[in-house]
């Protein structure tokens, strides 16, 4: 069973014959100790205080029997370990990272989910940019978190990726995917709206103590993949 915040990605689930609900991963409509695994890939990055990011490992604690299993991905701020540089930075040129890039025919149905007023060229988390409410999403990221450019290496911690969203718009009677503009045109761009992301790189061991805190698992597996930091926890 899996669950989003998104209901346009759980829509496409169902689509698919895979069990899916809408939920928020700090309160997860299921039962205590009922599940023999879990798994959260990529998700845990995007809460926006150590506090929020330990009560989501603590919620897939709670979900697991004595005994049960979780793995957990976050991004590492390290994106070149032990002299060898993360997929993320080998594919920096002519690459279509999941990450920075949706296609038109998906990021129509989820950007509803993404920010409030998709018509926007760029979405302003205005929490994050700034704290005055006087500042639309015409606001420029430079006072509170930098942007990160995709596919290079870290220099903070807390930041935002921009989401690309390819050139074409939907009209209605014809497919997304029939609409086209050369790159770079004016028409391109004028379609082509950034939006913003927040997140939350992990050091090496950030991951690791956050897991070692809450005195009902333990580690069992403790590792760097690609560009990731991981861990396997039991349910003591």
């Amino acid at each position: 069973i899996g669950c989003d915040r998104s209901k346009n990605l759980v829509d496409i689930c169902g689509e698919k014959n895979f069990q899916a609900f809408v939920c928020d991963a700090l309160s997860v409509p299921i039962r205590s100790g009922s599940c023999d695994a879990c798994i959260s890939i990529a998700v845990i990055h995007h809460f926006s205080t150590a506090e929020r990011r330990l009560a989501a490992i603590r919620e897939l604690a709670r979900l697991l029997r004595p005994g049960g299993t979780a793995l957990i991905y976050v991004w590492a701020m390290e994106q070149e370990y032990k002299n060898q540089k993360s997929k993320y930075l080998k594919e920096k040129y002519g690459s279509k990272d999941k990450e920075e890039e949706v296609s038109p025919g998906i990021a129509q149905r989820l950007l509803c989910d993404q920010v409030p007023d998709s018509s926007q060229g760029s979405a302003c988390p205005d929490r994050l940019l700034d704290d005055s409410e006087d500042n639309g999403c015409a606001a420029k990221a430079d006072s509170r978190l930098p942007v990160h450019t995709n596919r290079t290496s870290f220099h903070s911690q807390d930041m935002l990726v921009p989401w690309h969203l390819k050139s074409g718009t939907k009209k209605k009677g014809e497919s997304v995917d029939e609409v086209s503009f050369p790159a770079g045109s004016k028409a391109s761009q004028e379609l082509s709206p950034v939006f913003h992301r927040y997140y939350h790189v992990f050091c090496e061991g950030e991951l690791e103590a956050a897991c070692r805190s809450l005195d009902c698992v333990r580690i069992l597996k403790n590792y760097y993949d690609q560009g990731n930091w991981c861990v396997v926890l039991e349910k003591l």
